[in-house]
C-alpha cells in the first residue's frame, strides 16, 4: 500500500515544511517534513528539495507499515499507521503495546494506542497531543480536519 492524499496532507501538515534545518523538540537536526538522516546546522533545502526528501522517506515508512504489522488494514489503519510511524520510528513501533494489539486484530484499541505516544523527553506536547488524535481519527477513517478545527 502507498499513503493517500489524505495521509500526506495530515503528515505535511503536522511536520510543517521548513528549508532551513532546525534543532527538534529533542535536540535532532530536521529539515524539509520531518527529514533527520544526515541533515546538519546550517543544511538549506528548496521546496522541491524538500517535497523529493518526503517522497523518499515515504517509500522507507510505508514499507514498515506493510511489513510490520501482519494483519490486513484498510487504507485509513494504513495511513494513521504511516504518519504514526513517519514520527516516532519503526524501533518504537516495533516494542509498542499498539503493534500487539494491532496484531491481536483488536483494530478498537489501537486509537488509544496511538494517542499514548504524545511525549518528547518525558514531556507531553500539545502538539504531539493534537497530532495522536489526528492519526487515530484517520485510522479510524474519521475526519482530522474537523478536530484541528474544534481546537483552534
Amino acid at each position: 500500500m502507498k499513503l493517500s492524499t489524505i495521509g500526506i496532507d495530515l503528515l505535511k501538515h503536522f511536520e510543517g515544511c521548513e528549508t532551513l534545518a532546525y534543532q527538534d523538540s529533542v535536540g535532532v537536526w530536521t529539515i524539509g517534513y520531518g527529514h533527520t538522516k544526515g541533515v546538519y546546522e546550517g543544511m538549506t533545502v528548496s521546496q522541491e528539495g524538500a517535497e523529493e526528501l518526503l517522497a523518499h522517506e515515504l517509500e522507507e515508512y510505508e514499507g514498515y507499515i506493510n511489513d510490520i504489522p501482519k494483519v490486513a488494514l484498510t487504507q485509513c489503519q494504513f495511513d494513521g499507521l504511516v504518519c504514526w510511524v513517519y514520527n516516532l520510528g519503526p524501533t518504537n513501533l516495533r516494542s509498542s503495546t499498539l503493534l500487539k494489539v494491532l496484531n491481536e486484530e483488536n483494530y478498537g484499541d489501537v486509537p488509544f494506542q496511538m494517542r499514548r505516544w504524545d511525549k518528547a523527553g518525558g514531556v507531553v506536547l500539545k502538539g504531539l497531543t493534537r497530532r495522536r488524535v489526528a492519526e487515530s481519527m484517520l485510522f479510524e477513517g474519521k475526519d482530522w480536519t474537523t478536530y484541528l478545527e474544534e481546537t483552534t
